[in-house]
């Protein structure tokens, strides 16, 4: 990817320019789902970790889970749950926003002092494509999209995975060799200079 490039991917949809990562280890907790969708998000967050060079945990000192990943048929189910609210207190004002536009998935971050990712909250609503999507797949885009914080419209035109001639997903070359320079430790774990992270990563990629 060029710097060009590789800067849209963490361009916010008002134009700003935002790169993080985490810095304290991941630790998810999957709720709506099964077992075995469970152990399926649970491995292809540890793959995507593995890639990146970064940690998972059992448990976070301060939140317990900072990664809560959530499954369900239609938005108002969220309101139903319990202590939800406490953590988003916005909650009321963004199901009804999502219903509105009939979103299928939302992703929320919160951030350390440091500008590092500190949690993330992942919204399935399981409908339409979505509910078409093989566990696997949809697994590996989402770990995907929770490593970094990316652009709204980094994976709009196209997906972060690839489709192998023998039919098996894998994560694009190109996005993989993205996240793991982007966890390099020289790195910074925030930016707002779109041009000193982009040209960094860009370096790392040509290397």
């Amino acid at each position: 990817m060029t710097a060009d490039e590789i800067e849209s991917l963490f361009t916010r949809a008002d134009g700003t320019f935002l790169f993080a990562r985490w810095a304290r280890p991941i630790v998810p907790v999957v709720f709506g789902a099964d077992d075995k969708t469970l152990s399926i998000f649970k491995g292809a967050l540890e793959a995507v970790v593995s890639l990146a060079g970064h940690k998972m945990a059992e448990t976070d000192p301060e939140l317990g889970s900072n990664l809560m990943f959530f499954f369900f048929r239609e938005w108002d189910e969220l309101l139903d749950l319990d202590g939800l609210d406490r953590m988003l207190p916005e909650l009321d004002a963004t199901v009804a926003r999502l219903k509105a536009q009939d979103a299928h998935q939302y992703r929320l971050f919160r951030f350390e002092q440091s500008g590092a990712i500190k949690a993330g909250f992942v919204f399935l609503r399981v409908s339409g494509d979505l509910a078409k999507m093989a566990a696997e797949d949809l697994a590996l885009s989402e770990a995907v999209q929770v490593i970094l914080l990316w652009g709204e419209g980094a994976f709009a035109a196209r997906s972060p995975l690839a489709r192998l001639p023998e039919g098996q997903v894998v994560l694009r070359p190109d996005v993989a060799g993205v996240i793991r320079a982007a966890y390099d430790p020289v790195m910074p774990v925030a930016e707002i200079d779109a041009a000193a992270v982009s040209l960094r990563l860009a370096a790392r990629l040509g290397g």
